[in-house]
């Protein structure tokens, strides 16, 4: 079992940044796809960015392409979520997810993937 819990939401005001984390516990890094997802109300759970299973290889979408970055401490089993440039269609909840499942890179973004999600924080832009 893998237990996720994430941490550093808050309101910012657009162009600003925040960074998010979220420590695994239950088992080590080996083997798991963590990635970051987000909520925004009356949507639907979208796919932010994610590692591959290895940890090598990173993916994002689009419409965060060079403004986030997700990094990981193995040491801490911690991932991270660096969010730059700001806008306030990135308010949302975001969740931290992992999976055990061998994932290709379309199926990575599909949240009926993970079997593993933390509680959620807030992350709220205003213009």
């Amino acid at each position: 079992q893998v237990q996720l819990v994430e941490s550093g939401g808050g309101l910012v005001q657009a162009g600003g940044s925040l960074r998010l984390s979220c420590a695994a516990s239950g088992r080590t890094f080996s083997g798991l796809a963590m990635g970051w997802f987000r909520q925004a109300p009356g949507k639907e759970r979208e796919f932010v960015a994610r590692f591959s299973r290895s940890g090598g290889m990173t993916y994002y979408a689009d419409s965060v392409k060079g403004r986030f970055t997700i990094s990981r401490d193995n040491a801490k089993n911690t991932v991270y979520l660096q969010m730059n440039s700001l806008k306030p269609e990135d308010t949302a909840v975001y969740y931290c997810a992992a999976t055990l499942r061998v994932i290709t890179t379309a199926q990575g973004m599909d949240v009926s993937r993970y079997d593993y999600w933390g509680q959620g924080t807030q992350v709220t832009v205003s213009s």
